[in-house]
Parts: structure tokens; C-alpha cells; sequence
């Protein structure tokens, strides 16, 4: 509550949105996310930025392992823990820069007190609203498996595709062998994979894999593909009342 001088009635000041960041899956994903919403905020001064708490749990079990069945650790009890630390220190609404973890994303958004964004449903909606017919999807073997994109997909009536074995084996590759080694990605491999999507009919493709954003920032992919970092910051900065600008 606050108390304006010279006003007969007490008024209730608006919460002001807080952005939680339930990150570290992996680091330079949601590093590059903070970077992101900074860039596209229309700011003048510091105040005119989100306020924004983040988790950088670098330490928690990989998904795709787990949901592959080649590791025991389940990685939820962190993120649950992790998403009750963000609401602690204020956060109002909660993002996830890392689309494998969505695997478990309904368990989360059911034990959390706060709105959670869900990054592939709000990227596949806008891959539709662009005029996406049929998807390509780029993501680790845990999201494939999990069919967090192709149920996404469904849902919105479009059709979807994913890279043969083979090519799913590079894409796996620059995933884990370049981006999350700190390497710029291995091209040659990344192209063949797109080359795939493209031979099985597909419009556009979505970068289902936070690291994978990196090689679209490092290597200036063009319009074929949309990127679920950049539809995870648009839709954050929304949420907490900001229009975006610069996408």
C-alpha cells in the first residue's frame, strides 16, 4: 500500500511482474536468454528493464539422459526445488530456457504457485500463426523422444517432421560435441540435417534445442527457421507487461 500526499482514500500500488529464469540446462542457453530480453526491451534506463531472479542449477541431471533411460537421476526434484526458490525470491511467472526439460513440465506448472511459460507450445502456436505447414524439428534425442514438438503439433493442426537417424546423430553432435563444449557448431553437419527436413517437405524449421539458438545467433540463420529462445523471451517479456521490440 502506498499514501499519496494530499489524496483522502489509500491506494494499492500494482505488483510489478518478476521474471523467474529456471536455468543452468545449460548455462550459455540461459545466459544467451538474459542477454535476449535485455536487447529487446525498450529501455531508456536501468528501471525500465524487468525485474528478473535466475537459477543457474549448471549441477542438474541431464534430461535427455534420464528420459532416454541411460541415468537414474531424475532431474525434477532439482527444478521443483529450484522453481520454489525462484518463487521465494519473488518471481511471478517462470521461464525455462531449455526445451528437453519441458518433459516435465506439467508435473511442474501442477506443484508451482506461479504461471510457467511453456516455450514449445507458445513456439509451435507462432510457427502456425506464420504460415508453418509442416515443422521440422531440431531437438536433443530426450526431446524426440518425449514428443514434446510433435504433440505440440498436433494440437495446432500442423503437420511435422524430424531428421533421419543418421541425421538426428549430428544434430545430437553439435549439440553436445561443439555448443555445449563452448565450439562454434559444425556446419557441414547442422546442413545436412536441415537438408533432410527440406527433402521431407518442410516450410520451416524450429531450433527445439536452447543450444541450438546459439548457432542461429553465431551463424545468422535465415527466415527457415524459428528459434523457441527467441518465442520464449517474446512471450516473457509479455507476460510481464513489456512489448517487445526488435523481432
Amino acid at each position: 500500500m502506498y499514501y499519496k500526499e494530499g489524496c483522502a482514500t489509500l491506494q494499492t500500488k500494482p505488483q510489478k511482474q518478476v521474471l523467474g529464469i529456471l536455468g543452468g540446462l545449460g548455462p550459455a542457453a540461459s545466459c544467451y536468454l538474459y542477454q535476449m530480453l535485455i536487447d529487446h526491451t525498450p529501455a531508456t534506463c536501468d528501471q525500465d528493464h524487468i525485474d528478473i531472479v535466475i537459477s543457474s542449477r549448471a549441477s542438474t541431471p541431464d534430461r535427455t539422459a534420464f528420459i532416454m533411460g541411460k541415468s537414474k537421476d531424475d532431474p525434477f526434484a532439482v527444478m521443483e526445488q529450484d522453481g520454489f526458490s525462484l518463487v521465494h525470491y519473488g518471481a511471478t511467472v517462470l521461464a525455462i530456457p531449455c526445451n528437453t526439460a519441458h518433459y516435465f513440465y506439467d508435473r511442474l506448472a501442477e506443484a508451482l504457485p506461479v504461471p510457467v511459460l511453456n516455450m514449445p507450445r507458445l513456439t509451435v502456436a507462432d510457427a502456425k500463426a506464420a504460415g508453418c505447414t509442416k515443422l521440422g524439428i531440431l531437438a536433443t534425442d530426450g526431446t524426440l523422444a518425449a514428443e514434446t514438438y510433435q504433440l505440440a503439433c498436433q494440437a495446432q493442426g500442423i503437420d511435422w517432421a524430424i531428421p533421419s537417424e543418421e541425421h538426428q546423430q549430428e544434430v545430437m553432435s553439435v549439440i553436445y560435441d561443439d555448443i555445449k563444449q563452448g565450439k562454434r557448431a559444425d556446419m557441414a553437419k547442422f546442413g545436412a540435417a536441415v537438408h533432410d527436413l527440406k527433402k521431407q517437405g518442410c516450410d520451416m524449421a524450429v531450433l527445439g534445442c536452447t543450444e541450438l539458438s546459439l548457432v542461429k545467433r553465431d551463424e545468422h540463420l535465415g527466415k527457415f527457421f524459428i528459434d523457441s529462445t527467441e518465442v520464449l523471451c517474446r512471450h516473457a517479456l509479455e507476460a510481464c507487461g513489456v512489448k517487445p521490440i526488435g523481432f
